[in-house]
């Protein structure tokens, strides 16, 4: 897909619903449990924005009568609007640093409540997994923590400064209507006639601006998206430095970094592109409203009609109206980004409400005390089936091995069992008992040691006699005193310790049903022996289901299949088992 279509997909999925969609992003949190905290904040920060309005009518008023004490040289006057001044910006000051102060809280604790709930939305239904291996998601965790602290900032930003235009707008169209007079033109009396001046210019620039602006939509889209791929790509060099290292492939990791970088250069070029040409439009539309009014309204001070003081009033209000009438001119490279913000929040949104609503292809229930298999059908999303009407049925203490050539489908029935796999049909019904399983690659969080063993439990869910007791049986023994050290442990460990940690934590976790994916295959056959004895002795009772390729590992399950032409076939006779 190229990355126009791509963008414009994502568009497809919104355009018409746009706002209402966004809406219904923004106002869970103003129902939520905060609810009360929250409009609190919002009234007050709304509040200190309009008395800052308010603070910009008394200056513009303050305009007019300092003008006119310097015109008619009144040094009483004088004096007394300056200690005036100094009083208002005092008050000033400090409106603006509660409001900005105000509006932060407000906007932390939105992005809190919201990243909150993107986490449970994101780990509930294993959309974390679905959308990695199934729907086309870039970079979640883009979306999660920068994309809402971004909608959270500017819906805050871009919001407050809307409320505030419009009383603004309304406070000084009122000033302005009244001190600009009335002009003729062809003969028509033209009553407030610097408003509709203010008006007209407002209407052309913001049209002009929209024409050469709206390319900023998709590319920042399109850039969001860059930069966090090239983070992506920089961690992935990081996390996998050894093998990278082992395979000299230092050229070819910077040939995709430089790639990847190469898209963030060029695509912020076509942004400097636009943001240069409407620069050039709003930096001009800028500056020629500053002398704007004056050359509407000089032939009025020309002719004697008002004093200095009105005519500085006047350019104030104006500049007032035509600032608050121009904010879509101003906030346009703003409004692009939180469109491009909304937009891949919406899809991410999108995304995993498609995934919560798909059907389950294979109806896996929790049930019973046995493992039943009943005419399951696996498949791949090139169509190639792996199994056809499958059946199995284990029944509680019983070990099964199941073997096969590489890729015939092993892992992914464990996967199935375990509801991760979305293509196939059949039943599944797993045993209600405590149920753990061990992938080939186990999963160990950064943290304490005894939290990566104690996973997916918390660090303090055992005791350390248990933790010492399971490290000594894993031959472990190494690590023992290290139960509190925070580390990285999948880097610091070797595959080998690695799955013998995994070992130790079904020891302390003692399901009755435990689930292995080749979790074995680093180790040395001593060290695999070891363990499943250990398994076996500590877990009187234990259920297993290995999946496995060496022949070490038959003797401890009297019950063998193979997957072979998509069917499970019994393999030999019942093999002595292990004790």
């Amino acid at each position: 897909m190229t990355e126009n279509a791509e963008y414009s997909s994502v568009n497809d999925a919104v355009r018409g619903h746009f706002f209402r969609r966004v809406w219904e992003m923004i106002t869970p949190y103003w129902r939520s449990e905060e609810k009360g905290r929250a409009w609190l904040l919002l009234a007050a920060v709304i509040g200190l924005s309009l008395f800052s309005v308010a603070i910009s009518v008394l200056v513009n008023n303050w305009y007019r009568d300092f003008y006119n004490a310097l015109q008619e040289k009144n040094t009483a006057a004088f004096t007394h609007l300056i200690l005036y001044f100094g009083g208002i910006a005092a008050i000033a000051i400090l409106g603006a640093v509660y409001r900005l102060y105000l509006t932060q809280m407000l906007t932390i604790r939105w992005r809190r409540w919201l990243t909150e709930q993107q986490f449970a939305r994101w780990l509930g239904h294993k959309n974390y997994y679905h959308l990695e291996t199934g729907a086309y998601t870039d970079n979640p965790d883009q979306r999660i923590s920068e994309d809402i602290n971004n909608f959270t900032s500017s819906t805050l930003s871009l919001g407050l400064g809307l409320i505030r235009t419009i009383v603004s707008l309304v406070s000084f169209s009122i000033i302005l209507w009244g001190v600009s007079g009335s002009i003729e033109v062809f003969g028509i009396t033209v009553p407030g006639y610097m408003f509709w001046a203010a008006l007209l210019y407002a209407i052309v620039g913001s049209w002009i601006t929209h024409l050469i602006g709206r390319r900023l939509i998709p590319l920042n889209n399109r850039q969001q998206r860059y930069e966090a791929d090239l983070r992506f790509s920089l961690v992935r060099v990081r996390e996998n430095a050894e093998s990278i290292a082992l395979y000299n492939g230092e050229p070819n990791e910077q040939a995709r970094l430089v790639d990847r970088f190469g898209r963030v250069w060029s695509n912020f070029w076509s942004v400097m592109q636009v943001q240069k040409r409407l620069t050039f439009f709003t930096a001009g539309y800028s500056q020629i409203a500053i002398i704007f009014p004056f050359v509407v309204a000089a032939p009025r001070y020309f002719a004697g009609k008002i004093q200095l003081g009105e005519l500085m009033q006047i350019n104030s209000a104006f500049g007032n109206v035509q600032e608050n009438l121009s904010w879509f001119v101003d906030a346009y490279a703003s409004l692009a980004e939180w469109r491009a913000t909304c937009d891949r929040l919406l899809s991410f949104g999108q995304a995993m409400d498609e995934n919560e609503a798909r059907p389950a292809a294979i109806d896996v229930q929790t049930e019973g005390n046995r493992l039943q298999v009943a005419a399951l059908s696996l498949s791949l999303a090139d169509g190639r089936t792996l199994l056809d009407g499958a059946s199995l049925d284990v029944a509680p203490s019983e070990r099964l091995m199941l073997s096969g050539r590489s890729g015939s489908g092993k892992s992914t029935l464990l996967r199935a069992m375990g509801g991760l796999w979305p293509r196939g049909g059949g039943d599944i019904h797993m045993p209600a008992g405590r149920s753990l399983f061990l992938p080939q690659k186990p999963y160990l969080p950064i943290g304490t040691l005894r939290e990566a063993l104690s996973y997916p439990l918390a660090g303090e869910a055992y005791t350390d006699e248990r933790y010492l007791e399971a490290l000594h049986t894993c031959r472990l023994d190494h690590l023992a005193m290290r139960l509190d050290e925070s580390n990285h442990w999948q880097r610091l460990l070797s595959p080998g310790e690695q799955q013998r940690l995994s070992f130790a934590r079904a020891l302390l976790f003692r399901p009755q049903w435990l689930f292995l994916d080749e979790a074995t295959a680093a180790m040395d056959e001593e060290d695999e022996g070891l363990l499943y004895q250990a398994l076996i002795d500590q877990l009187p009772g234990l259920s297993i289901v290995s999946v496995g390729h060496r022949s070490s590992l038959r003797r401890f399950h009297p019950r063998l299949l193979r997957i072979e032409g998509g069917q499970l076939r019994p393999q030999g006779s019942e093999v002595p088992s292990a004790v």
